[in-house]
């Protein structure tokens, strides 16, 4: 069967025109605030070698890495998230620093699922890594960030969301739970599968009163609602993990920002190597997060050197959807002009367009077609969003 070339795989797509120009507009928005927090920036490679992505260091389970291997037979992997890269990256170079380590990038991911549900399969992030601050101030400051950046690019109405892993595994260990069930349950809650869950708890016989406190009431808007979960725990790992996010509220309160954030004791995340707080930012428009991150304190340790970190990642196809949903005001424009030139004309119209690039101007030659009329250019114009058509050599 004759492959159709002019066709995409599932799962990736084309974009250009005015969506890709509202692509770079939001990429440049949440560049800009990253920069003013003193985020530097870093590139790391497109693919790696497999085991920096694989299951040892809780990333991505291995069936779902696009893989492959190099001329050497070493296996190599397509990222599917920036984290272990980074990571990586600043265990090599970066832990000489007596003083934090903020790191920004920006590029494409790859997931090798079938479980797309309108989901790509190759998508843009951009992101910040605080390396070698353990304290509250720095997750704040990392939460505060995402508010100002989404603040940047026009969006109104969002909440930041924020749980924090260490409740969960809290009541785990004072449910008894072993090892092996506490990330069967994860599973489960990270998938929103509160069916599933209960019925695993119920096969392992957990008594009835950790049923709540895992599965319900976790969404909460107000610090007077986190503080009343302090009642339902009694166990030391809960209740400094409710402390902690007192803590990151306090400040982000100092911030004036307090207004976007609510709390989420039941999130988790299928990377395994989240060890603290957990966040989330949610717009109108997109049914899944546009923002996802959190503190992973031992990542850095699976390449060779132990330091705190905590991070976070712009899902910009998913802002860029939540920009069109919600008809964001853009400044996005093709602001070229058109110069239609006969052949004969050719010298004058190259010399003024010179002039007018010079000037700072966009302009684009076209040379006449005998059988166009003005009136097509002007109309051809209009299509492509082209405003101001010049026939001075027509």
């Amino acid at each position: 069967m004759a492959i159709n070339r002019i066709h995409t795989p599932e799962g990736v797509r084309d974009i250009y025109g005015k969506e890709y120009l509202q692509k770079k507009e939001i990429k440049k928005h949440l560049h800009s605030t990253l920069r003013m927090y003193g985020y530097r920036d870093i590139q790391t490679p497109l693919f790696e070698f497999a085991d920096v992505f694989g299951n040892e260091v809780g990333t991505t389970p291995e069936n779902e890495l696009y893989r492959f291997f190099d001329k050497e037979g070493n296996m190599m992997a397509l990222r599917p998230d920036f984290t272990p890269s980074i990571a990586r990256c600043a265990s090599k170079y970066f832990m000489e620093s007596f003083v934090p380590v903020r790191l920004c990038y920006e590029g494409n991911t790859f997931s090798n699922t079938s479980e797309l549900q309108g989901k790509l399969k190759e998508t843009t992030q951009m992101g910040a890594e605080l390396i070698g601050d353990s304290s509250a101030m720095a997750d704040a400051e990392m939460i505060c960030m995402v508010i100002d950046a989404l603040n940047a690019c026009g969006f109104k109405e969002f909440q930041v969301s924020i749980g924090e892993i260490d409740y969960f595994k809290g009541i785990c260990e004072e449910a008894c739970l072993s090892e092996e069930t506490m990330m069967e349950l994860r599973e489960y809650i990270s998938a929103k599968n509160y069916f599933g869950a209960e019925e695993m708890l119920a096969r392992k016989e957990v008594p009835k009163r950790y049923y709540d406190i895992l599965l319900t009431g976790n969404e909460m808007s107000s610090l007077q609602e986190l503080q009343e979960r302090k009642e339902l725990v009694d166990n030391a790992k809960s209740l400094a993990a409710i402390e902690r996010l007192e803590s990151i509220y306090k400040i982000i309160e100092g911030y004036g920002l307090a207004k976007y954030v609510s709390f989420d004791l039941g999130m988790l995340s299928k990377f395994h190597y989240y060890t603290g707080v957990l966040f989330k930012a949610y717009t109108y428009g997109v049914g899944d997060a546009i923002v996802k991150g959190g503190r992973y304190d031992n990542l850095l340790g699976s390449f060779g050197k132990e330091s705190p970190a905590v991070g976070f990642v712009f899902l910009v196809d998913d802002i860029l959807n939540a920009y069109k949903a919600q008809k964001i005001s853009s400044s996005v424009s093709f602001d070229e002009t058109w110069v239609v030139y006969r052949k004969e004309q050719t010298e004058k119209a190259f010399e003024k367009m010179k002039l007018w690039r010079q000037e700072g101007k966009r302009v684009v030659a076209i040379l006449h077609d005998g059988n166009k009329s003005r009136e097509a250019y002007c109309a051809e114009a209009e299509k492509n969003q082209v405003k101001d058509v010049n026939f001075d050599y027509f």
